[in-house]
């Protein structure tokens, strides 16, 4: 890594961990006791710092997804746009199909969390970008250009893949990424 990825690295995890310790005790507190059910203490520590400095990259990714799939529902639910029926209305089956078989497996696994109560909840970037670009007309009042909307889904997309992974992101990688939501969440809000 170099020096310049080390300094922004350092400055993004800085600005995490301060928001923790000023802001949000309470989050820092829920973090640790998340951590305790865990067997951090056994893993490699360059894995260990590895994962935690694209923690805050992940949350970030998160974050962005959640927003864009509250973004879709509240704006496809009012009813002076498609209203109550929008998920069948609104969303191309393949994309509903895909989301209904997530659902169908994961409730095979009684024992564990599920994603979230709606449909919505067990779509992928792809799929949100597919459902604003299906119904681009329901959206023109905060996306007055689709291709710039898909652009943004394809570049955060690319950075998720490698976060979901496991994966190290590069500096450049990760302005990149800051960029890109910054734009969507300044264009539509978060």
């Amino acid at each position: 890594m170099t020096n310049h990825e080390d300094q922004v690295y350092s400055f993004v995890y800085r600005g995490h961990l301060a928001r923790q310790a000023i802001g949000q005790p309470s989050r820092a507190a829920h973090e640790n006791r998340i951590a305790q059910r865990l067997p951090l203490e056994l893993m490699e520590d360059n894995h260990l710092e590895v994962a935690e400095r694209m923690a805050v990259v992940y949350s970030a990714i998160a974050a962005f997804e959640r927003s864009v799939r509250a973004f879709i529902k509240t704006r496809l639910l009012d009813p002076e746009v498609v209203g109550e029926d929008w998920w069948v209305e609104c969303v191309p089956e393949k994309r509903r199909q895909k989301a209904q078989n997530r659902r169908d497996e994961e409730n095979k696994i009684r024992y564990h969390a599920k994603r979230g109560d709606s449909l919505l909840d067990y779509t992928e970037i792809e799929d949100l970008s597919a459902i604003i670009t299906t119904n681009q007309e329901h959206f023109k009042d905060f996306i007055p250009d689709i291709e710039w909307a898909k652009h943004i889904f394809k570049s955060v997309e690319r950075s998720r893949n490698i976060i979901m992974h496991s994966g190290e992101m590069e500096a450049e990688d990760v302005e990149r990424l800051g960029m890109a939501m910054r734009d969507w969440l300044n264009q539509v809000g978060g």
